[in-house]
């Protein structure tokens, strides 16, 4: 039962040149390539297997500035003008609705987190509820528990993640780029210590511009070109149930477990922050980048097993251009769920939501999120490769702030105004140490 996703129909033909080509077709990917078109660049977005069909369609659907780490902040509200907009513009649906988001909680220590998080909030102009007892437990009728106070996030909301990227490339063909599916690349040109073209399982696109938006398979795509990204994955797992409960809210999270209303009236389930932690040889590269990371986390996190190494995508091997690689092997990561937190999520769901209690189990899944080891995204140009733009180790929080970091890359490639700072997100960042840098999220 894999997670739902809208397909369609894409260039046949590689462009012999382009002014920019695009690696990735994800959520960051799309919209990347689409700001790229809409400035009048001929672009290429080329993705080993489907649009859309890695973790930008395997999350909760979530586009939010609540608990957003500052660094994030501005970008995440710059995204939620850019959802509205995006469908304005192109006339696709993505699903993107300002719902609200609503955070309910027993626990002093969250309700004072959140509070101090709204205060900073406010003063930047973000619109956040605390809710008291009273309120909490109105909001959070459908429980049918009292709560001691919560959340209540109006101008956030959600999109729908199976078809969210699939639609943008859309409108990057209705710009005149081209889009390409089934498509690896398997490497760069570079000529004079700068970029000058990429090498594809159909072909080389001569450019002076790529952007790698690789998602899990960054880090070791980077390696075929001498570049040390560091980059760990972990396998979330969550599923779906189908329509036909009412009287819930649109997006709510609790401790034990979050829901979100799909596109089609059923509701995506997930338990926050819980996941396998998959070893893989370039986990160990790592680790010792990724302990701040691990520490904070460590109550959400548990050993897994050999998915990671099945999947290919943390791989420290070398490969040559002129065969096939280890994303033509796994075109599409599709790690197995974790049975047992499929079964916990779903039982703490209906014990949450009584009128989830006959709604039947659509399907369940299982995602790679990359991170880096602050938890913020790499974006940027490559110090020792001019032409080479990383976007990347997203955190799991890249589908929502999908939107602002496209329109952060185009920026930096066209030499415009930035629409955010990009130097929180700067990727030679990240060869310093992380220790009390890490994300609050």
């Amino acid at each position: 039962m894999p997670a739902p996703l809208l397909h369609i129909e894409t260039s046949p033909l590689l462009p012999d040149v382009a002014d920019a080509v695009v690696i990735g077709g994800g959520i960051v990917g799309v919209f990347t390539a689409y700001y790229l078109a809409r400035r009048g660049l001929k672009v290429a977005l080329i993705e080993k297997g489907r649009i859309g069909a890695e973790q930008s369609n395997r999350n909760w659907g979530w586009c939010r500035q609540q608990n957003r780490d500052a660094r994030e902040l501005p970008i995440s509200t710059k995204s939620l003008a850019l959802w509205e907009d995006f469908g304005k513009d192109s006339g696709e649906d993505t699903g993107f609705r300002r719902c609200g988001l609503l955070y309910l909680s027993n626990d002093d220590a969250e309700l004072a987190g959140w509070a101090r998080w709204g205060d900073f909030a406010r003063g930047v102009g973000v619109t956040t509820h605390m809710l008291d007892g009273t309120k909490a437990s109105e909001f959070g009728v459908a429980t049918g528990r009292q709560w001691k106070g919560g959340v209540f996030s109006p101008t956030d909301g959600t999109a729908d993640p199976s078809r969210a990227a699939p639609v943008v490339a859309r409108a990057i063909l209705a710009l005149g780029g081209s889009v390409h599916q089934m498509c690896a690349a398997r490497g760069l040109e570079v000529e004079g210590g700068h970029v000058s073209g990429v090498v594809t399982e159909a072909g080389t696109i001569r450019t002076r511009t790529v952007v790698l938006a690789g998602g899990a398979w960054a880090s070791s795509f980077c390696r075929q070109l001498g570049i040390r990204f560091p980059q760990a994955a972990i396998r979330s797992s969550i599923l779906s149930i189908g329509p036909g409960a009412e009287g819930l809210p649109a997006a709510l999270h609790t401790a034990a477990v979050s829901a979100t209303r799909r596109s089609d009236g059923g509701y995506t389930l997930a338990i926050s922050g819980r996941a396998r932690v998959d070893p893989t040889l370039q986990q160990l590269r790592f680790a010792r980048h990724f302990v701040p990371m691990f520490i904070k986390r460590r109550r959400s996190l548990a050993p897994g097993g050999f998915e990671g190494i099945k999947g290919g995508h943390e791989t420290l091997s070398r490969w040559r251009l002129d065969r096939p690689t280890p994303m033509e092997r796994n075109r599409i990561l599709d790690p197995r769920p974790d049975r047992q937190q499929i079964d916990l999520t779903l039982e703490r769901a209906r014990a949450l939501l009584p009128a989830l209690a006959q709604m039947p189990v659509t399907a369940a899944w299982a995602g790679y999120i990359d991170s880096t080891p602050d938890g913020v995204p790499a974006i940027g140009e490559i110090p020792t490769l001019p032409g080479l733009i990383l976007a990347a180790g997203f955190s799991g929080h890249g589908f929502g702030i999908g939107p602002g970091a496209g329109h952060l890359v185009a920026d930096l490639v066209t030499g415009a105004e930035p629409i955010v700072d990009p130097k929180p997100y700067y990727p030679d960042r990240l060869n310093g140490s992380v220790w009390g840098k890490v994300a609050d999220f």
